[in-house]
């Protein structure tokens, strides 16, 4: 059983032999919460730029070398 959405294919996954993807992250701190990370392809503004973004909880990031 896979949790991959339906659109998730062997073909949409990314490889070893696959270009690496630039993206920017912004940090924001709030003293009444916990800060807040937002990834996103640079070079993009206005509607393109919000459908690309992802926005959580700076905790659930990690590095990725720390997963490999």
């Amino acid at each position: 059983m896979s949790l991959d959405p339906d659109w998730v294919t062997a073909e949409t996954r990314s490889g070893p032999g696959d270009p690496d993807v630039e993206l920017s992250l912004t940090v924001v701190q709030y003293s009444d919460g916990p800060d807040r990370c937002t990834i996103y392809p640079p070079g993009l503004s206005g509607v393109p730029r919000m459908s690309t973004w992802l926005t959580a909880d700076r905790s659930a990031f990690v590095a990725l070398d720390e997963m490999r």
